[in-house]
């Protein structure tokens, strides 16, 4: 740039961020972005590294436009200078651009990943990340690859640690014995064996470090690297659009379990066994058989078989919190009722909670239920329908039309700004040719922005009538909701957002409701 008469005032770098996370999820590109909109942000163009590296996919024909409006230039080195808006060749150059750093993405991640799973089958290699419980990580020597151990790097490898593989080897054989998960983290909890992220809580800084749990004793059972061979790819992450109505919101990375064919193995032992393959076999086996239902009297032991009555919905499920321990009350059937239980044997020992907390509390649903109703339905009583239908409004989501209004209404007022910016200019003395290209391209954004305001359709909006007739057209809430189909109460219940609350001193339940409303269809008699 310098024989251009460019100066670098500033740097913009986006350090550990994946290229296809959209700009306005990246610092520094938000940064930029936010610093397009200041009129003293002191710099005029954006010098681009390297196109591949800095725009993915279509996040170019996204961002590009943001730029012009601002009437700030972008210089791609790929484009050899300044990109041309105009300019069929440079569009099509850098869309071509955005797929090949899609592709080579995509190809990194397919050599990377068929590389690690060679070195796992034929080396038996220790990919890196936490060491399971019973085991720690440990230093092998010197590197196999000649450049990593140049640059310093060890061979790390697993190695048993003794103390935790006994835990490790007692949980193998209490359920071999026939113990579930829950009567195991139980008993390991009652005889003060810290668990995995109390032991190690360096390594388990986002666990809370309250006890062997029951999802804690199932993944340790489920672990075949136990066995002594290295296993790879068990999980793999899934990119999901953070919003599907929003594709240019990008996506974010969920972890999910692999089907059984991604998943690789060692031809040989990698590291010490705990447990032997027979055992694990055996193991995996007997889970199996009491998640498909078989061995009732074990499966009972798992919560797998649903013990409810049959097409009897559980109304609350989900909704009600213990104050004492916070947690959510479970749903149970008890002879001809349904109770809501929270027992104390399933609290970590230790825990403040169990100060006061009674071996179990029962809520029994109909005592709830009533009153429930009772209170949802005072609320459009004529004392309170008034603020109802004001809270109701209140609540109302904006359609996707609506948001997408409020942007074309903020492009088009940009437009205008830049007008009036770019007229004074010219009343100032500046030469009209000189903003001829900037004043087109803004006119043509104002133009654009108009007819695409013009075709958004507006969303249905509940009125304060259009509540009014629809409350009278239920008729009595009470009655309705005391004679109405148990599933669509508990659907109601959801759609109100209960916050249930279970004080069992006070033998009271104190309940909040945050509705949300929608107005997609409201007109065609949904």
């Amino acid at each position: 740039m310098e024989p251009l008469g460019g100066k670098v005032v500033t740097e913009f770098f986006d350090v550990g961020q994946s290229r296809p996370v959209p700009w306005e999820r990246r610092d520094e590109g938000r940064r930029v972005l936010a610093d397009l909109k200041n009129p003293d942000r002191g710099w005029d163009a954006l010098v681009v590294g390297e196109g591949t590296r800095c725009w993915f996919g279509n996040q170019f024909s996204l961002i590009a436009p943001k730029f012009a409006a601002d009437g700030v230039d972008l210089w791609v080195p790929e484009l050899g200078g300044r990109f041309e808006a105009r300019n069929p060749s440079h569009k099509m150059l850098m869309s071509v651009l955005g797929g090949m750093s899609e592709s080579e993405r995509q190809h990194v991640q397919a050599r990377v990943g068929a590389a690690m799973d060679a070195q796992v089958v034929n080396e038996g290699r220790h990919q890196g990340g936490r060491a399971p419980y019973g085991y720690i990580v440990i230093d092998s020597g010197t590197h196999p690859n000649p450049r990593k151990a140049a640059e310093g790097y060890r061979l790390r490898v697993l190695a048993i640690d003794d103390a935790s593989a006994d835990v490790v080897r007692r949980i193998f054989a209490d359920y071999l014995d026939g113990a579930g998960d829950r009567a195991i983290a139980a008993r390991l909890n009652r005889d003060g064996i810290l668990c995995p992220s109390a032991r190690r809580p360096d390594q388990n800084r986002h666990r809370l470090a309250d006890g062997s749990q029951p999802s804690t004793i199932r993944s340790i059972l489920e672990n075949p690297r136990y066995t002594g061979y290295a296993f790879f790819g068990r999980w793999f992450k899934q990119e999901m659009l953070l919003d599907p109505d929003d594709v240019a919101s990008g996506h974010v990375v969920r972890f999910r379990k692999s089907p059984r064919e991604r998943v690789v193995r060692s031809r040989n032992p990698a590291h010490p066994a705990i447990v032997s393959v027979q055992e694990f076999t055996e193991t995996q086996l007997i889970r199996r058989a009491r998640a498909n239902g078989g061995l009732e009297g074990q499966a009972r032991l798992e919560r797998t078989v649903e013990r409810a009555t049959p097409n009897r919905p559980y109304l609350l499920r989900s909704l009600i919190r213990c104050d004492l321990c916070g947690r959510k009350m479970f749903a149970a059937p008890i002879r001809a009722g349904v109770y809501y239980r929270c027992l104390a044997r399933t609290i970590a020992p230790g825990s403040p909670a169990l100060a006061n907390h009674p071996k179990t509390m029962n809520l029994r649903e109909d005592h709830v239920i009533g009153p429930l109703n009772a209170w949802i339905a005072v609320c459009f009583d004529d004392q309170n329908r008034e603020s109802t239908v004001a809270a109701l409004l209140g609540a109302q989501h904006a359609s996707a039309d609506e948001l997408r209004g409020e942007l074309v209404r903020q492009r088009l007022s940009d437009a205008e700004s830049r007008l009036r910016r770019h007229s004074k200019a010219i009343e100032a003395g500046v030469d009209p040719v000189a903003l001829a290209e900037a004043m087109n391209a803004a006119q043509a954004d104002r133009a654009a922005a108009l007819a695409e305001l013009k075709g958004i359709a507006k969303g249905p909006r509940l009125t304060a009538s259009d509540v009014d007739r629809l409350i009278d057209s239920l008729g009595d809430i009470a009655e309705v909701l005391r004679d109405g189909d148990p599933e669509d109460q508990a659907a109601l219940y959801k759609a109100l957002r209960l916050q249930m609350r279970y004080f069992h001193f006070d033998h009271a339940v104190r309940v909040k409701a945050e509705p949300r409303v929608t107005s997609v269809r409201v007109r065609g008699g949904t």
